[in-house]
């Protein structure tokens, strides 16, 4: 097995909430998941244009557009399932990823990931958060990792095609919160027969 490159070591540019210990860990769990990628498209620019197709069991979805619109679901996809407890939470919606999503689909699957798990934490027997302040919270902490993470992958990049992918993905982490209690308002009435 090869070495991880220098630029994945938790310690080189490591994010500024993780909780990771650079005694125990040597390597940042994204980093080394995502250092396939990075080599692949350190020399590739963001705006180059690119049809994507992303097969999954049910159906295919294509879309064509730049590079980083679709290496940034990618992105994400791997984040989240790396093992780093930043993203952690955000890994129940690996399993019904919507590729090419907009910011509203988004919003929505968010919201009703976290309820979800917030039904489960009560089936459970532990304590739900029905405000969503649970869901900013998380998504705060997102918005800081992605930012410093876009530090340790400029280390690894040429180009920009990876880090405009990490930016567009930002966009999502800042924007939920904000479009969370507006979408919320907008969608109440198709929810009108839960209401009686």
């Amino acid at each position: 097995k090869e070495t991880p490159p220098a630029w994945t070591r938790l310690d080189f540019e490591q994010c500024s909430n993780c909780p990771l210990n650079t005694t125990l860990t040597k390597y940042c769990p994204v980093a080394v998941n995502l250092s396939g990628i990075a080599r692949e498209f350190r020399e590739v620019t963001g705006s180059d244009k690119a049809t994507v197709t992303v097969a999954v069991k049910e159906r295919a979805y294509f879309k064509s557009g730049s590079l980083q619109e679709g290496l940034s679901p990618l992105l994400g996809i791997i984040m989240t399932t790396s093992g780093c407890p930043i993203m952690e939470p955000l890994k129940p919606m690996v399993r019904y990823h919507l590729p090419f999503a907009g910011l509203d689909e988004t919003v929505f699957r968010t919201i009703s990931m976290y309820l979800m798990a917030q039904f489960i934490r009560s089936q459970s027997g532990k304590k739900p958060e029905w405000t969503l302040e649970g869901l900013f919270r998380i998504y705060g902490e997102v918005k800081k990792l992605n930012k410093d993470f876009g530090l340790r992958m400029r280390a690894a990049a040429r180009s920009d095609a990876n880090i405009h992918a990490l930016v567009k993905l930002n966009v999502f982490a800042v924007m939920v919160p904000l479009e969370a209690e507006k979408l919320l308002k907008e969608i109440t009435p198709s929810f009108s027969s839960y209401l009686k």
